[in-house]
């Protein structure tokens, strides 16, 4: 299939520049309905103009569609992060007014900026690859991870924060949003797996002692601390009377007492998955043949990625209250911590999906069973 398909879609999402300005002269004086029609409409449009655009070319892979209209709204969502930082103005300012108060919190703020620029380039990167024929499966997982814990946390968050009792049209809008993101994901699971190597490979990595293998090793030690490290926080949250909760709340996170929930959950859902993926593949790391552990620490580098970001960002923004925000002195050590927290998974998934012959079984054992 020809590249042109692609960058039609790239020009494509650039156009929600204009369509942001438009809307945002023609409904500034009107209410939120008109904006959710506006919304719609512009939806609507988008789809229509790729139909015809691609009429000739046609991809018959369905995402690359959705990822076409996702990579419209990250442009959309780059421009309310921008507005937000007095970057630019006149695009969206009736949307951070009036329709959404959630976006104007701190952690709305860094999703804004993650969808504008990480989300928007897995897109593109995804579109290029269907048009070239090629596989996306694991830039795919990647962003499955990313996407499922942005929605938990900004949904969860949003009802049990301060602004559960706002409610708008718009969503509505946002749960169509997530129900296509979500089939999305399944479509991406369901594709075959591109992890290989040769018998001979698979046979030598799985006879190797775990004392031969220094990397691994490393990362299991790791694993350990990582996963006292996600239960600690997450007994931070839950008022934990423990005076190393208190005082590690006081110096390093205070954020976590936010009333705006969010980092309440994101640390609830860290414990919650982060917690039990943590055991899932130390035992990986330990038993071989477990061919599920590539694409797993795939969909948790995602997810740890946009979660990291979103609690960095936000717990130093000059949205969040001084007083919830880390302190000066201690802003060093917060730092390197949960950069390094960030940071190792990612580690981890390169060598999993770089040197996949451990977890593997050889073809004629996967026949047997």
């Amino acid at each position: 299939m020809s590249a042109s398909a692609g960058t039609g879609v790239f020009m494509l999402s650039l156009m929600s520049i204009p369509f942001c300005y438009l809307f945002n002269s023609l409904i500034y004086n009107n209410s939120a309905e008109a904006f959710f029609f506006a919304g719609c409409t512009a939806v609507l449009i988008l789809t229509i103009s790729v139909r015809f655009m691609l009429k000739k070319k046609a991809p018959v892979d369905p995402l690359f569609y959705v990822y076409a209209v996702l990579a419209f709204l990250s442009v959309v969502n780059l421009i309310i992060g921008l507005e937000q930082d007095n970057v630019i103005d006149g695009f969206v300012t009736f949307y951070l007014k009036e329709a959404e108060p959630h976006i104007n919190t701190a952690h709305g703020h860094m999703i804004s900026y993650w969808d504008g620029c990480v989300h928007y380039l897995m897109y593109l990167l995804m579109i290029a690859a269907i048009t070239w024929g090629d596989s996306y499966r694991a830039i795919g997982l990647y962003w499955v991870g990313s996407f499922l814990m942005r929605t938990m946390v900004y949904i969860l968050g949003n009802g049990v924060g301060k602004y559960g009792t706002q409610v708008s049209p718009l969503f509505v809008l946002h749960m169509l949003y997530i129900s296509v993101s979500v089939w999305a994901c399944f479509r991406i699971f369901s594709q075959p797996s591109t992890h290989n190597a040769p018998l001979t490979s698979i046979q030598e990595a799985q006879q190797t002692n775990l004392l031969h293998r220094p990397l691994d090793l490393l990362f299991i030690v790791y694993l350990i601390p990582a996963l006292a490290f996600c239960v600690f926080r997450g007994l931070v949250v839950l008022d934990c009377s423990s005076t190393w909760c208190e005082d590690y709340t006081q110096q390093f996170e205070p954020y976590l007492k936010d009333p705006s929930a969010y980092p309440k959950v994101q640390m609830l859902v860290s414990m919650l998955y982060s917690g039990p993926y943590y055991i899932v593949t130390l035992y990986g790391l330990l038993v071989p043949g477990c061919e599920w552990v590539p694409d797993l620490t795939l969909v948790h580098s995602g997810a740890l990625a946009q979660a990291q970001f979103s609690h960095i960002g936000a717990s130093l923004h000059t949205r969040t209250p001084f007083s919830y925000r880390v302190p000066a002195d201690s802003q060093l050590v917060f730092l390197l911590v949960n950069v390094l927290y960030a940071l190792v998974p990612h580690a981890l998934c390169y060598r999993c999906c770089t040197q996949p012959a451990f977890f593997l079984r050889p073809k004629g054992e996967k026949k047997t069973q």
